[in-house]
C-alpha cells in the first residue's frame, strides 16, 4: 500500500508531516520511506521515524522502470508493507514550467499512487477549496484522494474549511494541525548536521508523532492507501515485468519531455565477478551517499568497509575508496588536525589507488579549505563563498574514459554547493557539464593519476554504468 504526501508548495510542512505520519504508522506495521527528488536531509528523518533506510525517487534520475523497480525493491529490502512518499516542492514543481520530469506528479503517475494534498490554511477557507480543486483540474490523471490543512487557527476554522473543500472538491480532509509556535521551531531548526544532531532530531521526530496522532485521521489515510492499493500493486507489477517487450511497455511519464531519462530496463549494470574491498568515509563529517549507489557497488561483488576521516587514524585494508558528500567545511579544523588520516590517504593515492570523491569528498581531496590543510591529492586550494555556486540537476558526458566512465557516456546528476576550487591550466577534467555549472568553464570531474572527484551527486539509476566501471576499473589494474 502507498501514498504520496504532496505539499500545494514549499515550507507547507511536508517533512514534519511526512515523518510524523511514518513514525506513527510505524507503531504498527513496517513502514518504508521515500523522498521526491535529489535530497539527503528529509530521508534521514524518515530513517529514523521508521528504522528503515528511506530512499529517493526521481523522474530525472529514472526512467519509469526504474522508478517502479526501486520502490518495489525498498519495500521488498525491508520487508514493509507501507510505502510512505514525500514530495518535493509543490507537486507540480520539477524541472521544467510545463513538462513533469522531476516533479512529485511524475512520480505519483509512475507508481498509480493516490495523493493526499497538504496546504498552508492560513487566512484560508473556500480559497482552500479553490486551490485544492485548481491541483485536481491540472491533471486529472492524478489521483488526489485527501487533504491535511497545515496551520488552521483553530477549530472553528479546521471544520469551515473541511466543509468547504469537502462540498466543493469531493476530497476528504483528513487531518487539521494547529497554528503553534512550538511547531514552527521544530520546523525551522530540522538540524544542519543530521548525523551529529541524531538525538534533538528523534525527539523533535517524536513530537511530530505525537502531533500526527492527536490532528489526522490516520485510519482516513490507511483507508485511502488500502482502497488503491491494488491497482497501485499492479501496475506496478505491470510495469515491471512488461519491459521484457518494449513493443507493449507503455510508460506513464510523458516519453517526448526534453529531460525524459532513457528507457533501460535494468538499475544498473552488474557484471564485474572479482572480488575487491571499498572503503566508504561514512561519519558525521562525510553522510551523503545513496543506498542504491553502494548496494551497486555490492552487486559488483565490493566488500563496504566504511571508515571515518573525523575519528579514525588511517585508512583501512582496502582497494578503493569512495569519499561522498557532506559538511567538511563544517570540521575543517577537526579535519586538518587528524593528520595522520591525510596522510594515508596521500600515500593510498601516491602508491596508485583509486579514489573516487562527490563534492564534499572533492574538496577534502583538495590542498586545502580556506587555507586549512587537506589531502592534497588535488593540488589545488578550495574555498567556501557567501552565496552558493551550483544549484541544479546536472547533465555531464565524459571527455575520456575514467574510473566511473567511459569516453561519451552520459552522466545524470545534480549538485549542490558553496565552496569553489582554484584550478590551472594544467587540470584535467573527465566531464563536459551540458547542464548545470560544474568546477569551472562548464567542466567536472577532476582527474590525477588514479583518482576523480568531482561536484556532481550521482545516484546508481542516474549512471547505471557506474559501479560496474568503478569496479572493473580496480580490479583490472589491482
Amino acid at each position: 500500500m502507498n501514498i504520496v504526501l504532496a505539499g500545494t508548495g514549499s515550507a507547507v510542512g511536508k517533512t514534519t508531516i511526512s515523518t510524523g505520519i511514518m513514525g506513527a504508522l510505524s507503531k504498527e506495521v513496517k513502514v518504508q520511506g521515500f523522498k521526491v527528488g535529489p535530497d539527503f536531509i528529509d530521508p534521514s528523518y524518515h530513517s529514523l521515524a521508521t528504522g528503515n533506510i528511506s530512499r529517493n525517487l526521481d523522474s530525472f534520475f529514472m526512467n519509469d522502470y526504474q522508478i517502479n523497480k526501486c520502490y518495489k525493491r525498498g519495500l521488498d529490502l525491508s520487508k514493509s508493507k507501507f510505502g510512505i512518499i514525500e514530495g518535493v516542492r509543490g507537486l507540480y514543481e520539477g524541472i521544467g514550467p510545463t513538462g513533469n520530469v522531476g516533479n512529485t506528479a511524475s512520480i505519483a503517475k509512475s507508481l498509480n499512487a493516490p495523493i493526499v494534498l497538504i496546504v498552508d490554511s492560513r487566512s484560508l477557507v473556500k480559497s482552500a477549496a479553490a486551490l485544492v480543486l485548481g491541483f485536481k483540474s491540472l491533471d486529472k490523471d492524478l489521483n488526489i484522494q485527501g487533504v491535511i490543512l497545515n496551520k488552521v487557527k483553530g477549530k472553528k476554522h479546521y471544520l469551515k474549511t473541511k466543509e468547504a473543500i469537502e462540498s466543493l472538491t469531493d476530497t476528504k480532509v483528513i487531518g487539521g494541525i494547529p497554528r503553534n509556535e512550538d511547531i514552527e521551531v521544530l520546523q525551522r531548526h530540522l538540524g544542519l548536521v543530521p548525523a551529529l544532531e541524531r538525538e534533538n532530531i528523534k525527539n523533535n521526530i517524536d513530537k511530530w508523532i505525537e502531533i500526527v496522532e492527536k490532528y489526522i485521521d490516520l485510519d482516513a489515510l490507511k483507508s485511502i492507501m488500502k482502497e488503491y492499493s491494488l491497482d497501485s500493486n499492479k501496475a506496478i507489477n505491470s510495469r515491471i515485468n512488461e519491459h521484457a517487450d518494449n513493443n507493449t511497455y507503455k510508460p506513464s511519464i510523458n516519453l517526448n519531455e526534453e529531460y525524459r531519462k532513457e528507457d533501460t530496463f535494468q538499475l544498473w549494470k552488474a557484471s564485474n565477478k572479482q572480488h575487491l574491498k571499498i572503503g566508504v568515509a561514512k561519519d558525521e563529517v562525510f553522510s551523503f551517499y545513496y543506498p542504491e549507489n553502494l548496494e551497486a557497488l555490492e552487486d559488483n561483488n565490493a566488500k563496504i568497509i566504511e571508515f571515518s576521516p573525523y575519528k579514525d587514524e588511517e585508512i583501512p585494508d582496502v582497494d578503493a575508496l569512495y569519499i561522498g558528500g557532506g559538511y567538511p567545511e563544517l570540521f575543517i579544523k577537526d579535519l586538518e588536525s587528524n593528520s595522520s588520516m591525510r596522510k594515508s590517504i596521500l600515500d593510498f593515492y601516491n602508491n596508485d589507488g583509486f579514489i573516487y570523491g562527490e563534492c564534499g569528498g572533492l574538496i577534502y581531496l583538495s590542498k586545502s579549505i580556506d587555507k586549512r590543510n587537506m589531502c592534497n591529492v588535488l593540488p589545488y586550494s578550495s574555498h567556501m563563498n557567501k552565496r552558493v555556486q551550483g544549484l541544479s540537476y546536472t547533465i555531464a558526458k565524459s571527455r575520456c574514459d575514467n574510473i566511473i566512465s567511459s569516453k561519451d557516456e552520459i552522466i545524470r546528476g545534480h549538485e549542490f554547493h558553496y565552496t569553489s576550487i582554484d584550478t590551472s591550466d594544467n587540470s584535467k577534467f573527465a566531464l563536459n557539464v551540458l547542464r548545470g555549472r560544474g568546477i569551472v568553464n562548464n567542466m567536472d570531474g577532476l582527474m590525477s593519476k588514479n583518482a576523480l572527484a568531482s561536484y556532481i551527486h550521482i545516484h546508481a539509476c542516474s549512471h547505471p554504468n557506474f559501479a560496474y566501471n568503478f569496479t572493473r576499473n580496480i580490479c583490472e589494474n589491482k
